[in-house]
């Protein structure tokens, strides 16, 4: 996966040191089990794009080589995933930095952390699988998102002439909005 300049790049340097796992009230955290594809279009439709069918997910995530079902995690919520996170293993990287790949919680169950859980349990595999670092891809607009992250301990990363005055627009619109 080559970094896209229109997507917006964070690193978290170093795993050794996480957050506790804080799994809110009537929260089932767990991780992917097959059948959980309808589950995942649903919550990606809501936050990352659309189009995202049962179908389109098992081709295009579950079935990849990058995919580790012990390393994707479910928030469940009113008996149905709620929040979602993926650890991706990818090729071009060395085993030293982890991939946090398709963070979305459903609109419905958005400020309840469900999206911190879910990240932070994918830094706990990263770590728990001997990875040293964590990398993660976002959009300017995500905006809680990018909040969450930073609580979390990435940095940006700045890999294009136009990141700069980005994460500038980004840390102004964040400081607004109180995030």
């Amino acid at each position: 996966m080559s970094a896209s300049p229109s997507q917006l790049e964070m690193i978290r340097k170093d795993l050794s040191e996480l957050p506790a796992l804080e799994i809110p009230p009537d929260c089932e955290l767990r991780t992917f089990q097959p059948g959980d594809e309808a589950h995942w279009a649903r919550i990606m439709n809501d936050c990352i794009g659309r189009d995202w069918t049962a179908e389109r997910c098992r081709a295009e995530l579950v079935e990849r080589i990058e995919f580790r079902a012990d390393g994707c995690f479910m928030a469940v919520m009113d008996g149905e995933p709620q929040g979602s996170a993926s650890s991706y293993v990818l090729p071009a990287f060395t085993r030293e930095v982890g991939y946090v790949h398709m963070v979305g919680v459903a609109p419905a169950y958005r400020g309840l952390g469900l999206g911190v859980l879910v990240t932070c349990a994918v830094l706990h595999w990263f770590r728990d699988n001997d990875f040293k670092q964590a990398l993660l891809r976002t959009d300017d607009w995500r905006l809680p998102a990018i909040g969450s992250y930073l609580k979390l301990g990435f940095e940006p990363v700045v890999f294009n002439d136009s990141h700069a005055e980005r994460w500038d627009a980004v840390r102004a619109n964040l400081a607004q909005r109180g995030i």
